[in-house]
């Protein structure tokens, strides 16, 4: 996908500390936890009301996941990748219906899609990041 989604989602979740040194791995966790909390903060304005807010949140959770799409490395797993790519797909269009149509139930929906694969994403830890198991 397109640099500027990978770039603009890194921003996204340089608040959150911790950018700098952490490793590809590490990056892509900081990337679904802020596109999680985007979810939650979206959720919250749409039931308060706040158009701008909402819009915002969810604009920028589909920036990350642009990021996460551009990530992906079709020459590992190319059956896993294109299906990764194709749910991230339907997740950001998804919102985008969430927002347009103001419905929270959507936001939901993409949050019950998101949430398994972070936590078996960050399951997976790097051969590099194990530590070494003296004989």
């Amino acid at each position: 996908m397109a640099f500027g989604y990978g770039a603009g989602a890194y921003q996204q979740v340089r608040s959150h500390g911790g950018v700098e040194s952490a490793d590809p791995h590490g990056l892509i966790t900081l990337l679904m936890d802020g596109a999680l909390e985007r979810l939650v903060k979206a959720r919250a304005h749409m039931v308060r009301g706040e158009v701008a807010a909402k819009g915002e949140a969810i604009s920028r959770c589909i920036e990350i996941l642009g990021g996460l799409r551009g990530s992906l490395d079709p020459k590992a797993d190319p059956v896993l990748v294109e299906r990764l790519d194709s749910l991230y797909d339907y997740m950001s269009r998804r919102l985008l219906q969430a927002n347009l149509r103001d419905d929270a139930a959507l936001i939901d929906e993409v949050s019950n899609l998101l949430q398994p694969i972070r936590d078996s994403w960050v399951k997976v830890a790097p051969a590099a990041a194990q530590p070494a198991v003296s004989a």
